[in-house]
Order: C-alpha cells, then sequence, then structure tokens
C-alpha cells in the first residue's frame, strides 16, 4: 500500500478513534507494517492502543514541533502488531504554537513522516473532531481520507462541511488529497432513519462509501477500557470481524486500483501488436 490515510470527521462520537485503532490492528493482522499516529490531544487512540498517556516520554507534541523525530517517538503496540506515536494534552499546545507560524505550518506533519514513509504499507492518522490546524496537518499529510459517520440526520450537515474542507485542502496545499471512503458506523438496520441516510450517501457517493458496515457492538465499545482493539478482545466479537472485513475490502481495492493500468497497457499493446 504504503499510504498515509487521514481518519476524519469534526463532529465527535461517531467512531472515528475506534476505526483508527481497530483498523490499524486489522490491517496489522493482514501482515501490513502499520503506523497510527494519535493527533487528537485527548489521547484516546493512545490509551486505546495499551499506551498510559501520562507516561509517555515524547509525543505527536515533539514531533510536529520538530524537536523529536518520528522514529524517535514510536511505541510499539503488542500483541496488535503496529507502531504508535502516541498523544496527549500537550497537543493542545502545539495547535496554539503553529498558529503563531508564518510560513509552513500546515505541513509541519508531512515534512516530519517523509523519513519514515517508506518504512510502512500504511500510516493511518486519527485527528481530533475538529477542523483546526491539527487536522489541517494531517490533511495536507495524508494521500487520502476516510471518512466515519453515522447515519443521522446531522451527520449530513457535518460530512458537507469536511468535503468543504477537503475541497480547500486539494486547491491550496494538496492537490493529490482524495476520498478514501466513508464508513458507516454504529449502524443499527432497525433504525429506518439510519436506512434512509445510508440509502442517501450511496445515492450520492456510489462505491466511495465503504460495503462494510460496523455495527454497534458492545464488545467494541468496551475494548478501549481494556487499552486493546477488539481483535484483541474478543476476536469473535461482530464489531472485531466487521473491521477486519474493512481491511480486506481497502486491500482489495488496492489492488484493483493497481490491476486496472496494467490491464490497460497489455490492451494497448495488443492493439498495436494486431
Amino acid at each position: 500500500m504504503n499510504r498515509i490515510i487521514a481518519v476524519a470527521n469534526q463532529k465527535g462520537g461517531v467512531g472515528k478513534t475506534t476505526t483508527a485503532v481497530n483498523l490499524a490492528a486489522s490491517l496489522a493482522a493482514t501482515k501490513r507494517r502499520v503506523l497510527l499516529i494519535d493527533l487528537d490531544p485527548q489521547g484516546n487512540a493512545t490509551m486505546g492502543s495499551g499506551v498510559d498517556k501520562a507516561t509517555v516520554v515524547h509525543s505527536a507534541y515533539d514531533v510536529l514541533m520538530g524537536t523529536v523525530a518520528v522514529p524517535d517517538a514510536l511505541v510499539s503496540c503488542d500483541p496488535a502488531g503496529f507502531d504508535l506515536v502516541p498523544s496527549n494534552q500537550d497537543l493542545t499546545a502545539a495547535e496554539v504554537r503553529l498558529l503563531t507560524l508564518l510560513t509552513g505550518r500546515e505541513i509541519k506533519l508531512k515534512l516530519a513522516l517523509t523519513r519514515v514513509r517508506e518504512r510502512y504499507d500504511i500510516i493511518l492518522i486519527d485527528c481530533p473532531p475538529a477542523l483546526n490546524m491539527l487536522t489541517v496537518n494531517a490533511l495536507a499529510a495524508a494521500d487520502s481520507v476516510l471518512i466515519p459517520m453515522q447515519c443521522e440526520y446531522y451527520a449530513l450537515e457535518g460530512l458537507s462541511a469536511l468535503i468543504s474542507t477537503i475541497d480547500q485542502v486539494q486547491a491550496s496545499i494538496n492537490p493529490d488529497l482524495k476520498l478514501e471512503g466513508i464508513l458507516r458506523t454504529m449502524f443499527d438496520p432497525r433504525n429506518n432513519l439510519a436506512n434512509e441516510v445510508s440509502a442517501q450517501l450511496i445515492q450520492h457517493f456510489g462505491d466511495l462509501v465503504f460495503r462494510t458496515v460496523i455495527p454497534r457492538n458492545v464488545r467494541l465499545a468496551e475494548a478501549p477500557s481494556f487499552g486493546r482493539p477488539a481483535l484483541y478482545h474478543d476476536k469473535e466479537s461482530r464489531g472485531a470481524l466487521a473491521y477486519l472485513a474493512l481491511a480486506g475490502e481497502m486491500i482489495r481495492r488496492e489492488d484493483e486500483a493497481g490491476a486496472a493500468p496494467e490491464a490497460e497497457a497489455e490492451a494497448a499493446g495488443d492493439e498495436q501488436d494486431s
């Protein structure tokens, strides 16, 4: 893969951090080299990965400020099998300091990741629930954006604002930024509104909506309190299986995208031969 994906949604409580942590673990389970960057001052992805944010020596704050290189801030998350750049409340100060910079404040994370990008198949960035300078740094560094969202009315309004922000980042900072996909989270098929919103998403965004749906699941919700992804809390739970399915869907998409240019090249070669 060798890609950087920002997991973003400015609306809180949509399963963003749950997605970042569990997708990291699921991709790592497929033998991919995975790095998870916690870019949220709340540090929930850090705690959910089994790392105590209160004891972190170097964090995403140090990386953004350029005082520490990414390799020096890494924490290995076992048994989940991925690396983590942890976060804590210090990251709040990073946003304030970034705002005081006259130039280059939007690309601090991008520059920091340049040295380690080739070490990983995929880098996931867990963004804060706000469209702030931390999120802009994530979007500037990323190849694509994965948007977790609940299928409810207000979520559609928030999605519109986020798409607008992505367009602005494309126009001004990162022209190659793409939409990885929209992930329906905490989905309850018995809810009529959820089904209606889901249908609207598919009608408007088509294949950009992941086929995989993350259900409401008790095991998935309680796993962070044990400091581990659902896959290592209850691997047979519906939540754990759903994120494994999401990882598989992303890998298939990547394979299909890579195969398409090869098929076109072969077809062009056959035409020339004939």
